[in-house]
């Protein structure tokens, strides 16, 4: 974040701008948004202070391995003139569509075609991202200590748990909450059976072993809650 672009800026010092998040693969599993600077936003989020995707144990903070961040600069110079309701609106709506692409980005690159954003950012028209800067967050000595599988494995294993349990006791729960937790179970999964694939000596699972689609159904659009999940079942 104390790195400069071309024009001398401190990247972290960007008050809008697009983030993404990697794990240990090089898979993208999370993208957001911030108002409030890259740097303040991105550091909670990993140093396990509020943020939503945290607090509802649908990110783990451990699982993050990289970063890649899109600063917003002439965000700055629109919200000054931004003075009307109108103006406002539509400075956020163009930030949603940012953020949007992005989001696009990261489905194309997943190997799942699925990442762990509870809530779908709102469709919008694809728009050029600007240059991002991305950058590693753990040490080689880190990667070979938590980068392990089975650590992983356990990991994944007990955010499954947890985010079962924020599904049990928050009562009126959203769907994008029950999704992230099908694709939360699916990382498991498919790292589990390629430690299995391992041990064995045998070839590796290929990513399209498990009909992800099948399961969550489209990851472009949020679904509308009907409410209607405890009749259905």
């Amino acid at each position: 974040m104390e790195s400069l672009d071309g024009q001398g800026r401190k990247i972290g010092t960007a008050k809008y701008g697009i983030y993404a998040f990697y794990d240990y693969d090089g898979e993208p599993i999370y993208v957001g948004q911030t108002r409030e600077k890259l740097s303040g936003r991105v550091g909670r989020h990993l140093t396990n202070q509020r943020t939503d995707a945290v607090a509802m144990r649908v990110l783990d903070p451990l699982e993050v391995a990289a970063v890649e961040v899109w600063p917003l600069w002439e965000f700055d110079e629109m919200a000054r003139h931004a003075t009307t309701k109108e103006e406002k609106k539509e400075l956020a709506r163009l930030l949603d569509a940012y953020e949007y692409s992005a989001y696009l980005r990261a489905i194309e690159e997943s190997r799942f075609k699925a990442i762990l954003n509870e809530k779908i950012p709102p469709v919008s028209d694809p728009v050029p991202l600007p240059p991002s800067f991305k950058a590693s967050l753990v040490t080689e000595l880190h990667r070979v200590e938590r980068g392990h599988a089975d650590i992983r494995i356990a990991r994944r294993a007990e955010t499954v748990s947890r985010l079962a349990d924020v599904v049990r006791e928050r009562g009126q729960v959203t769907v994008g909450l029950r999704r992230v937790l099908v694709v939360q179970a699916v990382r498991l999964a498919f790292l589990s059976a390629q430690r299995l694939a391992v041990a064995e000596g045998r070839p590796m699972p290929t990513p399209d072993s498990i009909n992800v689609s099948q399961l969550v159904g489209s990851v472009l659009a949020e679904a509308p809650d009907t409410g209607e999940e405890d009749d259905a079942l």
